[in-house]
């Protein structure tokens, strides 16, 4: 089975073709921008090593990698413009560096251009990977709906939320691990595993990205520290402080939530400290962990090569340890 980092060198020398741009070069720009900023490249990562279980002709699988990859990004383009986020990566998000029409036709661009890549299967698993990476990108879109319609209630429960999450993130984790598979021609109930594995992932995946953005560091995460603060952006740990808050906890959390006028550094760390006062940053590392050794029970169950097992968790080692 390949290593880690050889999968990773072959996506980026992929993605370094940028056989998918083309005229106008204005249109292409943003994704190039994108891409070429790195980020993990998980979803990539895990089709080829979902593909490379079954099969050792990875190059076979890398083009629809790279698109679920594009695709990835396209997401994320239209994500920074309804949130209005400035940083992505450590960069400028696109909005902001040209244009939220930039980012918007750019994103769409993307979207179809990420299906031309995923299209690369043999014809007997073309029809099956379309399907289901249409049921992937509707999710997705779903998510995204639950998160915007979160933003005007203060009532959102866990178990909402983690539904929101799974729909928005997760299914797109899941899916490059059911699609590499897929067309490796698996067995249909292990790349029905891969995918549920993939859910628990996500999840814990998601969670992890919610801690960051209130306990990370700006130079390792790269975006803003407190950035879902700012916005009573309704993240796991927002979730369930309103959930636990009493008596004058929840007045003085209710009362950031309701400022319009505020210092953001004061309003950063106050919160903060509601957060460690109602020791939601615990509850969110021990969700982490949950979904993480739900994950790795349904990796037992795959019946491959005990050393193909290990290189997936080593990928989970790095997802619970991960800074940004």
């Amino acid at each position: 089975m390949y290593a880690i980092d050889e999968l990773r060198e072959m996506i980026r020398v992929e993605l370094e073709r940028k056989e998918y741009a083309g005229e106008p070069r204005s249109l292409y720009e943003p994704i190039i921008y994108m891409l070429e900023d790195g980020g993990k490249r998980l979803r990539p990562l895990l089709a080829l090593l979902a593909y490379n279980l079954y099969r050792d002709d990875v190059e076979k699988a890398l083009k629809p990698a790279i698109g679920i990859e594009i695709f990835h990004n396209y997401t994320l383009l239209h994500d920074d413009v309804m949130d209005d986020a400035s940083l992505r990566r450590g960069r400028q998000t696109v909005h902001k560096k040209w244009n939220s029409n930039v980012a918007i036709l750019s994103g769409d661009a993307a979207a179809v251009t990420a299906y031309k890549y995923i299209e690369y299967c043999d014809d007997k698993y073309l029809r099956r990977g379309i399907d289901g990476f249409n049921q992937v990108a509707l999710d997705v879109c779903r998510g995204q709906q639950y998160d915007m319609e979160f933003e005007t209630r203060d009532n959102v429960s866990e178990e909402e939320y983690l539904t929101m999450i799974y729909l928005k993130t997760s299914v797109l984790i899941a899916g490059s691990l059911r699609h590499g598979a897929l067309i490796a021609g698996a067995p249909e109930e292990e790349y029905a595993a891969l995918y549920k594995m993939g859910g628990y992932l996500g999840q814990a995946f998601q969670l992890q990205d919610d801690y960051l953005d209130a306990y990370g560091n700006v130079n390792d995460f790269g975006k803003n520290i407190g950035g879902d603060i700012l916005i009573n952006k309704k993240s796991y740990l927002l979730v369930k402080a309103l959930e636990l808050a009493r008596g004058e906890t929840l007045e003085e959390l209710r009362g950031w939530l309701a400022a319009r006028d505020f210092d953001p550094a004061r309003k950063i760390e106050a919160v903060t400290a509601i957060y460690n006062r109602l020791g939601v940053d615990v509850l969110a590392r021990q969700k982490i962990n949950e979904y993480i050794e739900k994950g790795n029970e349904i990796l037992e169950e795959i019946r491959v090569k005990e050393e193909f097992k290990e290189t997936f968790r080593e990928v989970i080692r790095e997802l619970v340890g991960r800074k940004k």
